[in-house]
């Protein structure tokens, strides 16, 4: 809200007259609406994957008699542990491959690998706090085990499906190292690759930058402040087991 004179003064901390020129600029130019777009997009589609996979591992973990169950769930949440710089090379020459380089299924499918262990660590913590009678007694009652967890375990699981879908959709909002790898052009490019790729051409425009940059937080922020009960108790509940 600062005049450009203003932008890199201080004192005053506030400016002597607001503007509204930066943001006029910033929603005039393609670029950062177009990522606006992309990353919506990729963020939506990533978390709906996550969650229709992720709840399915996670509801065979919590619930089917498997062997070494809890080094299986070990395992998966290990997979996390590699830092995405070890994985960038290989998956891009994958992408290239498969022909998918600048493109959101590129970028859906990258984020969604490196997301799915969290959604199902955190999906199993939930249905191990959902008894197991109540689908006992509705498989007494004539429902079979997929009528029973469309009815009954479901609607118990909305709390955590919630916050594995937010905390999923801010991973892939805020990914910058797939996104800026795996794209070329505007197209594909996400809102921080767009922000780091922000064009200048004499010097940095840092009044435009800095409205690109709250006009970006405002999606996440939103959905943080809507959905914030959830996420600490699908942080606290992920923490339990049987």
């Amino acid at each position: 809200l600062k005049p450009e004179a203003e932008l890199m003064v201080l004192p005053p901390l506030f400016p002597s007259r607001l503007t509204w020129e930066h943001y006029r600029v910033v929603l005039g130019q393609s670029v950062m609406l177009r990522a606006l777009v992309n990353s919506l997009g990729v963020g939506i589609i990533t978390t709906v994957l996550a969650l229709a996979l992720g709840i399915f591992g996670a509801y065979g973990i919590a619930r089917y008699p498997i062997p070494g169950k809890a080094l299986l769930l070990l395992l998966i949440v290990g997979g996390t542990a590699f830092p995405q710089i070890a994985t960038v090379s290989p998956l891009y020459l994958l992408m290239r491959a498969l022909s998918l380089r600048d493109t959101w299924l590129a970028l859906i499918l990258a984020n969604t690998s490196f997301a799915l262990p969290l959604v199902i660590w955190l999906l199993t913590g939930f249905l191990q706090e959902i008894p197991v009678g109540l689908e006992e007694a509705a498989s007494v009652d004539g429902a079979s085990r997929p009528r029973a967890f469309r009815w009954i375990v479901l609607p118990l699981l909305a709390p955590g499906l919630a916050s594995a879908a937010l905390l999923t959709f801010l991973f892939s909002w805020n990914e910058f190292l797939f996104a800026y790898t795996f794209t070329a052009t505007e197209a594909s490019r996400t809102v921080p690759v767009a922000l780091a790729l922000f064009p200048g051409v004499f010097e940095v425009p840092w009044g435009d930058i800095a409205a690109a940059s709250i006009l970006a937080s405002i999606p996440p922020v939103a959905l943080v402040v809507g959905l914030q009960r959830y996420l600490v108790r699908g942080l606290l509940s992920g923490a339990l087991r049987e």
